[in-house]
């Protein structure tokens, strides 16, 4: 595997980082700008939103850009308003500062997934993905509760500062490891042909599976504080422990992923999925046992990430011809289940459905995705019956 692949998972490492740490700031946030958790609570909202939209718009503007340059533009960006937030006393800036770094890290992720296919063998296609998207998952691990502990030692402005610097060498290494000029496979075709690739039946509903599959995972990875506190019985202590439990889940699913979904990508999915709405069930029946909770979390963990990790791969197979906007759409689709998951938990745990209604949503939301997946080979099967 090219040294530039892990390169470009260290840089997501930065970037997932500051997407998910604000959920252990948002107190100090509220506190030092002077405004309500709920206002502080929109600059996560405002993150996401700015992936989802960001992801399609960045794409387009730099489809013709080399990789290189495309990708140091991005992450300096994203290093830039992480400086501008770290030194704002103003929460609109802040505000401002997370649409924006929401845009560079959405245009991010779409050049880096296509720049890690475009140098492995088709083979190596999901380690790539995995290795590139397993930025995330040790973000959850490592860098949300370092930021956390950041936050709670220095203040919020210094989880900033540190997204800031562990960025930096990203910058340097992509500087050095990527190659630089216009790479051979660029784009030859214009942008309306891509995006009519994309609006492909099949590949439309795997985008919809996917944001499934992520909204079912964020659904119950965002109220594992109450679940675990309130139903499990443990103690505040432990909160860090269960959720560096699901990371490290994470991590095991992408990186067997990576290395089984070249050869048996369909299996996977259809495996993946079934179990993981099986796990939810589980976890949402078993809540109150904390051995059983514990072990849920840690196999939810591994087959969310890597049930995604493949549809990721799916995507770029589905769309050969649209190189650049398959990434961002896929981005995007992957954000929408980020931003949808705790919302629509957040709604059930406003009806008083009770601190286990989150896990039951993720139920909700994986039978849904299963029913996307039983359209989606059934629109497999017609285009088969028509060649």
């Amino acid at each position: 595997m090219p040294i530039a692949v892990y390169v470009l998972g260290l840089a997501v490492f930065a970037q997932g980082t500051s997407e998910f740490m604000l959920s252990g700031l948002l107190s100090g946030i509220a506190g030092d700008l002077d405004v309500s958790l709920g206002a502080a609570g929109l600059l996560t909202s405002a993150f996401a939103v700015g992936m989802v939209i960001g992801a399609p718009l960045t794409a387009l503007v730099g489809r013709t850009w080399p990789r290189r340059r495309a990708l140091l533009f991005f992450l300096g960006v994203f290093v830039a308003v992480h400086v501008v937030g770290a030194l704002t006393s103003s929460y609109g800036v802040l505000l401002a500062t997370r649409v924006v770094g929401a845009l560079a890290n959405a245009g991010f992720w779409a050049v880096a997934l296509v720049t890690a296919l475009a140098m492995v063998a088709p083979h190596q296609r999901a380690r790539a993905t995995a290795v590139v998207v397993g930025g995330v998952t040790v973000a959850c691990v490592v860098g949300v509760p370092a930021g956390a502990a950041l936050g709670e030692l220095w203040g919020w402005r210094s989880a900033f500062w540190a997204v800031a610097l562990v960025s930096v060498p990203a910058v340097v290494a992509l500087l050095v490891a990527v190659p630089g000029g216009r790479p051979d496979d660029a784009p030859q075709v214009s942008a309306e042909s891509e995006l009519r690739a994309l609006a492909r039946p099949r590949l439309l509903l795997t985008l919809l599976v996917m944001a499934l599959v992520q909204g079912a995972t964020f659904c119950t990875f965002s109220y594992l504080e109450p679940l675990v506190t309130r139903v499990t019985g443990f103690g505040a202590g432990w909160v860090p422990v269960v959720l560096a439990l699901f990371g490290v889940g994470s991590f095991a699913g992408v990186t067997l992923a990576g290395r089984l979904a070249d050869a048996r990508p369909g299996a996977l999915i259809g495996i993946g999925m079934s179990a993981l709405a099986a796990g939810w069930a589980a976890l949402a029946l078993t809540a109150a046992h904390p051995v059983a909770a514990l072990v849920l979390v840690l196999l939810q963990g591994a087959l969310a990430f890597g049930t995604g990790t493949t549809l990721i791969t799916r995507v770029f197979h589905l769309a050969p011809d649209a190189p650049t906007m398959a990434g961002s759409f896929a981005t995007a689709a992957f954000n929408v289940g980020a931003a949808a998951g705790p919302w629509l938990g957040g709604l059930a745990l406003g009806a008083g459905l009770g601190f286990r209604s989150p896990v039951w949503v993720s139920a909700l939301l994986m039978c849904l995705a299963l029913a996307g997946a039983g359209a989606l080979a059934a629109v497999r099967g017609q285009a088969a019956v028509a060649e």
